[in-house]
């Protein structure tokens, strides 16, 4: 068993370690020949003699050896282990490699997308992308702990659930035990964390699996992981506070500079006067040297938009309340395009990285909401007569949000694309990564969920 990963030698002079991992490169000078290994951690210089000629890039090998100072002149200050070197003692080949289908000791970037994602397993030994994989790790690893701290409850929710209007289309699964109907893919856990606030849970939070059949794009994709949260008993800026904290210690304790704290706040209204749009950039080039996050919180959108139709649609999420002094209006249902909602966006160097609100969570601010959309009343409790009927035994106020977790990570990397900070992403096209999907299904399969295919 692999007991040590290569940054663990540099404090090892002197000692005998045994190591697992990767030829990077192979620098033959007849007698002598070099190595680079490689893990996850980093690389280190290995010596040996003849035993390794046999060797070729990406061959997975175990060597143990006696770890060494490298003379003053030949440090290497570029790598972790640039100060040491091993002694090969002993050499085994546990795996050998043919020559790669592309290279994995560049950034990438040049490589036709639909390559790198066909050996993305490959792609993944990538450095870069080695770096993005364990960040994310990170990333999620902060997050659990201070929610944690904080009394908040980690609990999952249905991947099987009910088609509901979310603002994208369901992906629909057919169900072989009730011919003729179908499971949706959960688009958000929005109405199940809802719920947990009427079951008394008070503080959830969940790194959630949302799939949404929607258009790919660079910063979004048929799938995606969020950090989701909700809380009872609290108000708009309780929300925000506490998020706001918990993104602050996230984002320092992986090592990156906030521009300006507390965040700062504007308007929707300000934001579309200002920048044009409701994301935007506060940076000035020093700070996209720097390498700088400038987070920004936006308010008060407008609950409402016209549809293409004429009628009404919400702008961000139907479940939303309105501002308190909007109540009436809602319920009314009058100055319908005037109607401010209580979410809030949290932007950063041009993107959306999180958004929520606080909920309306009495069963005639949710009609309404409904019945201004067009929606007929056994409609409305066809498709949401579970929440209206929840929401009268007792539940608390209570609001939350949402981060994309491969969003937030692109911007905080500097990514340009969701995929360089995914382990196996969808093409632009949707096919997934090295298995060949969607794909056809055998007549039998069909048969059993009560399907066929129509030309």
């Amino acid at each position: 068993m692999k007991n040590m990963f290569i940054e663990e030698i540099v404090g090892k002079v002197g000692e005998e370690v045994e190591l697992y991992g990767w030829v990077d490169s192979k620098r033959d000078h007849k007698k002598i020949v070099f190595i680079d290994l490689r893990d996850r951690t980093g690389v280190v210089q290995i010596v040996g003699g003849e035993e390794f000629k046999q060797l070729s890039s990406e061959d997975v090998i175990y060597i143990k050896g006696l770890v060494k100072k490298r003379p003053e002149k030949l440090v290497n200050p570029k790598i972790k282990t640039g100060t040491v070197e091993i002694e090969a003692k002993e050499l085994k080949i546990l795996g050998k490699s043919k020559v790669l289908p592309l290279p994995v000791n560049t950034e990438g970037y040049d490589i036709d997308e639909e390559v790198r994602l066909k050996y993305r397993y490959l792609d993944l030994r990538r450095p870069r992308m080695t770096r993005n994989i364990i960040l994310r790790s990170k990333l999620i690893r902060l997050v659990r702990e201070h929610l944690t701290k904080k009394g908040f409850i980690e609990i999952e929710t249905p991947l099987l659930t009910k088609s509901t209007p979310e603002g994208s289309r369901d992906f629909l699964v057919p169900s072989r035990l009730h011919p003729g109907k179908f499971y949706a893919l959960p688009q958000s856990p929005q109405q199940y964390k809802q719920l947990l606030m009427t079951a008394g849970f008070e503080r959830y939070f969940q790194i959630a699996r949302c799939i949404r059949d929607e258009d790919s794009r660079a910063d979004r994709g048929f799938e995606h992981t969020q950090i989701d949260i909700e809380m009872s008993f609290v108000e708009r800026e309780d929300v925000m506070k506490m998020d706001e904290e918990l993104i602050t210690s996230v984002v320092e304790e992986m090592g990156y500079k906030i521009k300006q704290k507390p965040f700062p706040m504007i308007t929707y209204q300000e934001s579309m006067k200002k920048y044009g749009a409701d994301k935007f950039d506060m940076r000035t080039e020093e700070d996209k040297k720097n390498g700088i996050l400038a987070f920004a919180w936006v308010i008060d959108f407008p609950f409402f938009e016209k549809t293409d139709t004429g009628g009404w649609t919400f702008t961000h999420n139907p479940f939303s309340a309105p501002l308190p002094k909007y109540k009436e209006q809602l319920l009314k249902k009058e100055n319908i395009g005037g109607i401010l909602t209580s979410q809030y966006d949290l932007v950063c160097n041009g993107y959306e990285v999180g958004g929520g609100s606080i909920r309306g969570h009495e069963p005639q601010t949710l009609q309404a909401v409904f019945e201004i959309m067009g929606y007929k009343k056994e409609e409305i409790v066809q498709k949401f007569g579970h929440m209206l009927e929840a929401f009268e035994y007792g539940t608390p106020p209570h609001g939350g949000l949402a981060h994309g977790i491969e969003r937030l990570l692109m911007t905080i990397l500097n990514e340009k694309y969701l995929r360089e900070v995914v382990a196996f992403p969808m093409t632009s096209g949707g096919h997934t990564s090295v298995m060949d999907a969607p794909s056809e299904v055998s007549d039998d399969q069909l048969k059993e969920v009560g399907l066929k295919i129509r030309k």
